[in-house]
């Protein structure tokens, strides 16, 4: 495989892992595990770090090296602002264009994140959550919009991993909110698909900052 292959596989696991907290902020990715890990080698995995960083997913520390980069609530407020000006966009735009097939993906992706949150894996439901909203913008068949939210790592304070049982009534509540927008789109009632989205992007930020301070 070519270099830029290996180096474009790297940067998909990576990138998926910190969007869907499975690498904690702050946490250090160090290019020789990495490049054990994937099997490839470390000017692959490189590559696929300075890619990360620039993208802002990633920072360097003061003496060298990678870090998963570390949110403020600033930084988290005016994500929540940009990802609902995305996705109440996308949303519109999905309420016009649903199908039933689109309408089963949706559907699916909650069960497999009530399945997931079930057996306690929780890497996995984050995943879930971020594929939830990922494909809202697939739904809306529009390719810059969905460019645009891609770039903007707008997943980033999804909710964090590791959590006691006792704290499972927010993945319940996440999992009760995606449901509820999924019904106001089906219903195609864009009003209150709207008002249920963003009522659960809000949440989300205020999970973050609680998880975080």
């Amino acid at each position: 495989m070519k270099e830029d292959s290996l180096s474009d596989k790297v940067y998909t696991e990576i990138r998926s892992k910190i969007l869907s907290n499975q690498l904690p902020a702050g946490g250090r990715l160090k290019e020789d595990l990495w490049a054990k890990k994937m099997n490839v080698s470390r000017v692959a995995v490189r590559e696929a770090l300075n890619r990360l960083l620039g993208e802002t997913l990633l920072e360097k520390g003061e003496r060298g090296g990678y870090f998963v980069k570390t949110m403020g609530v600033e930084d988290l407020h005016e994500l929540r602002e940009l990802r609902e000006v995305l996705e109440l966009g996308a949303l519109r735009l999905v309420c016009e264009k649903i199908t039933q097939a689109d309408l089963e993906k949706l559907e699916k992706i909650c069960d497999a994140f009530t399945a997931m949150v079930r057996e306690g894996y929780f890497g996995g439901a984050c995943e879930a959550d971020v594929k939830f909203h990922e494909t809202l913008f697939d739904i809306a068949g529009n390719q810059k919009l969905k460019n645009i939210y891609v770039l903007s790592n707008i997943p980033l304070f999804h909710f964090k991993l590791g959590r006691s049982s006792s704290q499972m009534d927010d993945y319940e509540t996440t999992d009760k909110e995606h449901r509820e927008v999924l019904e106001a789109i089906r219903a195609k009632n864009t009003s209150l698909a709207e008002t249920k989205l963003s009522a659960h992007l809000l949440r989300g930020e205020l999970e973050s900052i609680i998880e975080e301070y």
